[in-house]
């Protein structure tokens, strides 16, 4: 199961409930409202491969695809895509800016707390991009532990809850806002890495000379389990009725060789498409209870 996570969720939390005052008592548009108007708002973080927009400004990746064909199933043809950074993803559900995140986002107990969640549609292990050569000889987030190194994560991102399980000192961290400013953190010194998924890792890695991805990578072992995230789609927590009907969908689809096709398509391994159903969302909301 997943590692206990009781850090770094503040800055989540309190811009979720500033959204949520902001807003009032709005509600969540109900899945009989989605379905008569035919239309629904869908959030991607403009992450390859997990959720992004296109050069030609088309939703890609494992996240619009699936959901996509699933509310075509549903009858909803009318898809409004919205981009926004990863850590605005929760408090957007929250504040009903959004109707669903299709961003692969992890499942984690303490966002199981704020958002609901669908069943896994995917599962992925981790990564570190570094400066092309790699000269500090960096393998492993536990390799930040001690010394001057210093590691990138985005805001948001759960890499920071692995970081601080490990023992990471604060001062050793560098926050960033979004996968694009990776690159450039990276390679002008400013962090000596980059914490990602490996799928995120490889993709920034492909994009410039400058970086590269840390070979030999050695998975982060957190009381005792090597760390593997769960993506899944996420809605307001008043919207059960979309999410038990997008679950449903959902279970059908993974019975196909479209499904397997989308994720491994994006760069998804065998062993990420097999692993996405070897645990329910409710066994991941719960691991650390």
């Amino acid at each position: 199961m997943r590692y206990n996570i009781n850090k770094g969720v503040t800055t989540l939390i309190a811009g979720s409930v500033l959204s949520c005052l902001a807003v009032g008592v709005a509600q969540a548009a109900s899945l009989q409202e989605i379905k008569d108007s035919g239309s629904v708002k869908i959030a991607v973080a403009n992450e390859i491969p997990y959720g992004y927009m296109d050069m030609s400004g088309e939703a890609k990746g494992a996240g619009p695809d699936v959901i996509r064909h699933i509310m075509n199933e549903m009858g909803i043809d009318d898809i409004e895509w919205v981009t926004t950074n990863f850590s605005s993803l929760i408090p957007g559900l929250q504040a009903n800016r959004f109707d669903i995140a299709a961003a692969e986002m992890a499942v984690l107990p303490d966002r199981c707390q704020q958002v609901i969640y669908s069943e896994p549609n995917s599962s992925y292990g981790e990564g570190l991009l570094v400066k092309e050569g790699n000269p500090k000889d960096l393998h492993a987030f536990s390799d930040f532990v001690d010394g001057d190194a210093k590691i990138a994560i985005m805001a948001g991102a759960d890499q920071l809850d692995m970081l601080q399980a490990l023992g990471v000192p604060q001062e050793n961290m560098v926050t960033i806002s979004s996968n694009a400013d990776a690159i450039s953190t990276v390679s002008t010194g400013r962090a000596d890495a980059y914490a990602a998924t490996s799928l995120t890792v490889s993709e920034l890695a492909d994009k410039s000379d400058d970086v590269e991805s840390a070979g030999d990578f050695k998975d982060p072992v957190i009381d005792g389990e090597e760390v593997r995230s769960w993506g899944a789609f996420a809605f307001n927590s008043d919207n059960t009725e979309l999410r038990d009907a997008v679950n449903q969908a959902l279970e059908e689809y993974k019975q196909t060789d479209d499904w397997r096709e989308t994720l491994m398509g994006y760069g998804f391994s065998q062993a990420d498409v097999e692993g996405s159903s070897h645990h329910t969302t409710e066994e991941l909301c719960t691991a650390d209870s």
